[in-house]
């Protein structure tokens, strides 16, 4: 298990990925090649990989993503320590906080 600020990622053995999971259509990487799993609103900061692998994101920004990285990768961003991740799959939370009637992603 690894923690980067709001950001929760365990690792899931490949069994365990849903083919739902599989038939999603891999998230864009930004301008810098990067799969960004969370842009920070208010810094612009990003907790980012550049690595070869896939972000596989489901529509709900409730819903977990999954990231697969066949090779490994580095996970950066601008306020935190970097963390070394493993090849193979992972599954990524970001944190959310109760508003009175809602849940939501916590905005970095």
């Amino acid at each position: 298990m690894y923690r980067q600020g709001d950001i929760l990622i365990l690792p899931v053995p490949e069994e365990a990925v849903p083919q739902s999971v599989r038939d999603l259509r891999p998230a864009l990487r930004d301008g810098r090649g990067r799969m960004v799993l969370a842009l920070g609103e208010a810094t612009g900061h990003a907790h980012a990989l550049s690595a070869p692998g896939s972000l596989l994101r489901a529509p709900d920004p409730l819903t977990p993503d999954h990231l697969h990285l066949p090779s490994g990768g580095r996970l950066v961003h601008e306020e935190h320590a970097p963390i070394t991740l493993p090849r193979g799959w992972y599954r990524v939370i970001r944190q959310r906080e109760y508003v009175p009637g809602t849940v939501r992603v916590v905005a970095d």
